[in-house]
């Protein structure tokens, strides 16, 4: 988190009982600021709408019943001068994206994002929203490594990319590519779909995707069994709820802890490739002996 600022006169101005500390680049409506708390002492992020939003503010004021571990936090939502606000958690990190870097992770490492992913998910959907804004750009990965998922289209944090609430869902269940409604069911279909991405590297195929040990023969069968019921193109034959996932990712990182060697992978040694390596030199060095020694002895 970021040392707080002193609770002093602002020259960029106040927001309620909020002073504007450093204004930030909004990737959704109106204005985006780190600001100071004065009646709690702590950093957060201000968006002020540009004009009275009814809608929005009443929004906002809901986006504060959810709470929890691994979502970005709505503090307080009002009007100031007219025009709505939002305030909410301010957390430094970076974006799921940046810690992927191309590659696929470890395996152990997305069981565990994607248990916290699902469990925000899931307390979303008990208080009847589907969330709609989840990707690896969206979703961020705090200091200590803990996702963060934006409070539904409205979050942002230094360093994380924010959503733009008016693109479509960056990763689209096919019921949703179709034009569809989406609800509960689309959202576990992002999940998977990122949690296929953080193994794979690749996104899943909307129509039927192959398993991710296809790719990465680090991922165990029963891994295989819950992302590709996760991304089921047909909604009906995913996990209906996303407790239920977590649940079930839960318990097969508790399996793979049981057995031993999960998520060691980037640490394994590769016998066979070095092996190969020492076999050609040694072919070559070889060859070349006899070479020399066909040429001496011909001589």
């Amino acid at each position: 988190m970021s040392t707080p600022a002193p609770t002093g006169h602002s020259e960029l101005g106040r927001v309620a009982h909020y002073n504007l500390l450093e204004r930030l680049e909004p990737a959704g409506p109106g204005e985006l600021f780190r600001a100071r708390d004065t009646h709690r002492g702590r950093t957060v992020v201000i968006r002020v709408m540009p004009a009275p939003d009814p809608v929005f503010l009443e929004q906002a004021k809901a986006f504060a019943r959810v709470s929890h571990p691994n979502t970005i936090t709505v503090f307080d939502a009002g009007e100031h001068e007219g025009r709505p606000y939002v305030a909410f958690e301010f957390v430094r990190g970076q974006s799921l994206r940046a810690e992927l870097a191309g590659r696929p992770m470890n395996v152990r490492r997305a069981i565990e994002l994607a248990i916290q992913i699902t469990d925000a998910v899931a307390e979303a959907h008990a208080l009847g929203y589907v969330h709609g804004g989840l990707s690896p750009e969206t979703i961020g990965i705090t200091a200590k490594g803990h996702a963060k998922i934006p409070a539904f289209e409205m979050a942002t944090t230094n360093g994380f990319e924010e959503h733009d609430a008016s693109r479509l869902r960056d990763y689209p269940s096919p019921e949703e590519s179709r034009g569809e409604r989406g609800d509960d069911r689309s959202d576990i279909y992002s999940v998977g779909a990122i949690l296929y991405e953080m193994l794979t590297t690749r996104r899943p195929v909307p129509r039927g995707a192959a398993a991710p040990s296809a790719a990465n023969a680090h991922v165990p069968r029963e891994l295989d069994d819950v992302v590709l019921k996760a991304v089921a193109p047909n909604p009906d034959l995913r996990y209906q709820s996303a407790a239920t996932m977590a649940s079930e990712l839960r318990s097969l990182g508790a399996t793979l802890d049981a057995r031993g060697g999960a998520g060691d992978e980037d640490d394994l040694p590769e016998p066979a490739s070095h092996f190969g390596r020492v076999v050609v030199l040694t072919i070559i060095i070889l060859a070349a002996v006899a070479i020399v020694t066909w040429w001496f002895t011909r001589s």
